[in-house]
């Protein structure tokens, strides 16, 4: 039976991450805590494949991503040869990462872009823009714009335009001309555009799954992801050309996403609504969405959103269970199996929180 703690308790443990534990009591040493969970993702590592084992081929983009951010945030070059090899081993499976589907291809950009950050190396920006090229053949007018899900052409869902957009933001503020950085920059406006008015934003300020063959928001499920990458995108194309509205739009997201029911269990810990058995894609959503969740931070800083990311950090890592610090799908009792995606997503709070509290 899950457990189950009152609202005071949860803002008591709210309370103490902020403020810092009782004496005695041992405070939380996310540096620590993030190495050994990384330790435990990279056992599941296949260094033949570039890929990781229990998990898909998007999936290992986000690992990818999530350890590069990891190196990032403790300035190592430790992994440099993982992301080398990954670059060429894993396309083997899919030369230039380009399959039919768009998401995926945006998820891989994203990482490449991630590791260039990280390394500097110019083959792997390279790279990203190669994938946002053939990102940008499915572009279509069918409801006004957007990219099309898969290159069959049949559905435009929220996700693979999320991509397309952050992607574009990304690549704009990384571009080496002028010339470069007002294409990119032109794409990211053009989607934010469409997809601001394609109706997938309801409401209540959270973003469906999609659109129906009559252009309409299909109400289908708010997956926590599509209300992640969102923030990302915004606030990487706020960095570039300092509108406003962007964060603001971006805020108003995460907020309604923070304070949703049906993405919330009872002590307040973020679930995704296929718990407790998401498949092989539900698996990887909540770490996106604290990942993007930061990155929204950092150019609209909110109090709330750091008291979030560390009591799902603290939730979280109670659930770490042998062998190695594994972490499960669910983020609160009863956690869940854990594979290499569910640990990279969980790493993606790890991570945060790291970055939130600095020198623990």
């Amino acid at each position: 039976m899950m457990r189950r703690i009152s609202a005071l308790a949860w803002l008591a443990l709210v309370g103490w991450l902020v403020a810092g534990p009782a004496q005695g009591q041992e405070t939380p040493n996310w540096n620590r805590r993030t190495a050994e969970a990384v330790q435990t993702l990279q056992s599941w590592y296949d260094p033949g494949t570039g890929l990781y084992t229990t998990t898909g081929w998007w999936n290992s983009a986000n690992a990818i991503t999530t350890l590069a951010d990891y190196a990032e945030a403790t300035r190592s070059k430790r992994f440099n040869g993982v992301f080398a090899n990954t670059f060429k081993t894993a396309q083997h499976k899919g030369p230039g990462f380009i399959n039919d589907y768009y998401d995926d291809e945006g998820w891989w950009a994203l990482a490449w872009i991630d590791v260039y950050d990280r390394t500097h190396k110019r083959r792997y920006l390279n790279m990203a823009e190669s994938i946002f090229a053939d990102m940008s053949g499915g572009w279509s007018e069918t409801c006004g714009g957007g990219i099309w899900w898969s290159k069959k052409r049949r559905y435009k869902n929220a996700i693979a335009n999320e991509l397309f957009l952050s992607v574009a933001a990304h690549l704009a503020r990384r571009a080496g001309t002028a010339e470069e950085r007002a294409r990119y920059l032109a794409w990211a406006q053009r989607e934010w555009t469409w997809f601001s008015a394609s109706g997938m934003i309801n409401g209540d300020h959270l973003v469906n799954d999609g659109l129906t063959s009559a252009c309409e928001n299909n109400h289908g499920t708010t997956w926590t992801y599509n209300q992640g990458v969102i923030l990302g995108g915004l606030a990487e194309l706020y960095r570039t050309e300092h509108d406003a509205s962007l964060p603001a739009e971006a805020t108003s997201i995460a907020d309604a996403a923070l304070a949703a029911p049906a993405l919330r269990d009872a002590n307040g810990i973020l679930h995704e609504p296929c718990e407790p058995n998401c498949g092989g894609d539900g698996t990887q959503f909540k770490g996106i969405f604290v990942r993007n969740l930061l990155a929204l931070n950092e150019v609209a800083p909110k109090a709330e959103y750091r008291e979030f990311v560390l009591a799902h950090a603290a939730s979280l890592w109670e659930g770490a269970r042998p062998p190695g610090k594994r972490l499960g799908l669910m983020w609160a009792a009863p956690y869940g199996p854990a594979n290499a995606s569910t640990q990279s997503s969980a790493l993606d709070a790890l991570v945060a929180a790291m970055e939130l509290e600095p020198g623990r």
